[in-house]
């Protein structure tokens, strides 16, 4: 039987989803969790993967059971023996060929920034010192949606297979006086990527690349053009579609 888990992490204090040798992962903390719970090794196979400091409002792993689940208990429990920066809304048995990564049709990213010094926004979106023009980022974001080759936006060195995104959402929005926000949906990312992208269009909104030029660094595929990769504290994976 297979269980989807849905939950949400702060993860300013782990190396990322993933597991990893020398740190501490959302992944591994989830599977201690449910190992605990249901005294059985288990092992979960969360939608994607965010990098260290990067959170999710909403993250969805699978795992598979051959008893059936209490979904509620469940929850009850995990929320119970995790750490007080994991916190899941929901347990539901799916079909068992349903695949919390593969089966995803399109997840969506938010990368905040804002431009005055905040104290209550420093630790979840990006502070930046210069003018930006929003309109002309705007219309650089646009631009991503004609494209389906990121490889500019890629961390180098990095075992991908393909580098075909299909981006479907682009845009920057105000959310507050001084506060803003970038939010991309697409059937699956690179690795960096949003936060390459957001240091590119920057690029774009300080008037060092036009529009041309940043279409230029798309076909050129080569991450060395493109922008810095923002930092992970501001990035956040807000959604994933079934």
């Amino acid at each position: 039987m297979r269980y989807f888990i849905t939950f949400s992490y702060d993860g300013t204090r782990y190396h990322g989803w993933q597991k990893q040798p020398n740190g501490n992962s959302v992944q591994e903390e989830l599977e201690r969790a449910l190992s605990l719970i249901l005294r059985s090794d288990i092992q979960v196979v969360g939608a994607g993967r965010t990098d260290a400091g990067v959170h999710a409002r909403m993250m969805v792993a699978h795992f598979d059971m051959e008893a059936e689940l209490d979904s509620m208990q469940l929850v009850y429990r995990l929320n119970r023996l995790l750490p007080r920066d994991i916190a899941v809304s929901k347990a539901e048995r799916v079909p068992d060929n349903l695949h919390a990564r593969f089966s995803a049709i399109s997840r969506m990213y938010r990368y905040y920034i804002h431009t005055r010094k905040d104290p209550f926004r420093r630790a979840y979106s990006c502070e930046l010192h210069y003018e930006l023009d929003f309109g002309q980022m705007n219309r650089a974001a646009e631009m991503l949606k004609t494209y389906d080759d990121f490889g500019a936006f890629c961390k180098s060195h990095t075992d991908v297979k393909t580098t075909l995104c299909r981006v479907t959402t682009a845009h920057w929005h105000e959310q507050a006086p001084a506060a803003w926000y970038f939010e991309i949906r697409a059937n699956r990312f690179l690795r960096n990527m949003v936060r390459a992208v957001v240091g590119t269009l920057l690029e774009v909104g300080r008037g060092r690349l036009t529009l041309d030029e940043f279409c230029k660094v798309i076909e050129g595929r080569k991450r060395t053009d493109a922008g810095e990769s923002m930092p992970g504290n501001a990035l956040f994976l807000e959604d994933i579609q079934y």
